[in-house]
C-alpha cells in the first residue's frame, strides 16, 4: 500500500510473492532462456530462491552491501564480495541478475560492470528486480513495478532489522 504522500510503500508477505510470481511470468514470457540465477544477497536473496524454485534453474549467490546505517535506511559504501557462492564450479553461460530493487542502480551498474569484467564464462547477463524507482540510473531488464515517487519500501521482512535475540527471549519468555 502506497502511502498519500508517495513517500512509504508497504508490502505484505502476500503482495511480495504475488510480485515474484509475475516476474517470473514476465521473464518467461520474454522468451529468453537462461542456466543459472544469480541473486544478490541479502535483497535478492529471497526473490532468488523462489525464481530458482520456479524455473529449476541453479542459485548462485554473491553478496553486496550497502545499507549499513539506521538499521539499513542509510546508503553508505558499496562493497562487493570478490566471489560467487555457485553449487556447479563458476558461474557461466546465460546469467539471470536478481536484486529486490533498483534504487539509485548503483549496485546493479557495479555488479554488472563487475561480472562483465572479471567473469567472461558469463556468455549473456540480463537483470530482474521486483521495483525500480524513479531516480534510478540503471534500468533492469525486468522489473514488475515503476515507482515515480521512490518512496521508501517497507518489506514484510523489515521487523528483523531491529530485532535481537534478548528481544525473542522476551516475546517468547525463554
Amino acid at each position: 500500500m502506497l502511502t498519500e504522500d508517495g513517500k512509504h510503500l508497504y508490502v505484505s508477505y502476500d503482495e511480495y510473492h504475488n510480485l515474484i510470481e509475475k516476474l517470473a511470468i514476465r521473464i518467461h514470457q520474454s522468451g529468453w532462456e537462461f542456466d543459472n540465477i544469480l541473486c544478490l544477497a541479502r535483497g535478492g536473496m529471497r526473490p532468488g530462491d523462489i525464481l530458482s524454485r520456479i524455473f529449476d534453474k541453479p542459485l548462485a549467490i554473491m553478496s553486496t552491501s550497502s545499507y549499513r546505517a539506521g538499521a539499513g535506511t542509510v546508503q553508505g559504501h558499496l562493497d562487493v564480495a570478490r566471489y560467487i557462492t555457485t553449487p556447479k564450479g563458476e558461474i557461466a553461460g546465460r546469467v539471470l541478475l536478481v536484486d529486490d530493487l533498483a534504487d539509485t542502480g548503483h549496485t546493479l551498474k557495479a555488479v554488472i560492470d563487475t561480472l562483465r569484467d572479471n567473469y567472461t564464462p558469463i556468455t549473456e547477463l540480463r537483470s530482474a528486480v521486483i521495483w525500480t524507482k524513479g531516480v534510478s540510473a540503471f534500468q533492469p531488464d525486468y522489473s514488475m513495478e515503476f515507482l515515480p515517487t521512490n518512496p521508501w519500501i517497507h518489506q514484510p521482512f523489515e521487523p528483523y532489522d531491529n530485532l535481537r535475540v534478548a528481544d525473542l527471549m522476551e516475546k517468547w519468555k525463554v
